[in-house]
C-alpha cells in the first residue's frame, strides 16, 4: 500500500521559528528515502519551488510547453507555478 506523508509543523512562539522549521526538514530527510519520488503540490512551501516538477512527473515538460502557449507572461503565478517553457 502506499502512503501520503506530509510533514507540518506548528508551534506559537515567533522565537521558535529556525529551531521548529529545521526540525520539520530534518524529519522530511529522515523519511524520504521511504518515499515514491513524487509528491502532492498542494504539501509545497514557497520554497520548494525545485520539487514542482515531482507532482507531475513526466507531464510537466509538456505542461511547461503549454503554459508558455497560453500564459507567457505567467499571470497565473501565485500558486505552486508550472513556469512557461523556454
Amino acid at each position: 500500500a502506499r502512503y501520503v506523508l506530509n510533514v507540518h509543523a506548528r508551534w506559537e512562539r515567533p522565537d521558535e521559528d529556525a529551531a521548529c522549521i529545521a526540525w520539520a526538514r530534518d524529519f522530511f530527510r529522515a523519511t524520504e528515502r521511504f518515499a515514491t519520488g513524487g509528491v502532492y503540490v498542494n504539501f509545497l512551501t514557497d520554497d520548494e519551488t525545485a520539487r514542482i516538477g515531482a507532482a507531475y512527473g513526466p507531464n510537466y515538460a509538456r505542461l511547461a510547453q503549454i503554459k508558455r502557449t497560453y500564459d507567457p507572461q505567467n499571470l497565473f503565478s501565485t500558486n505552486q507555478n508550472i513556469a512557461p517553457a523556454s
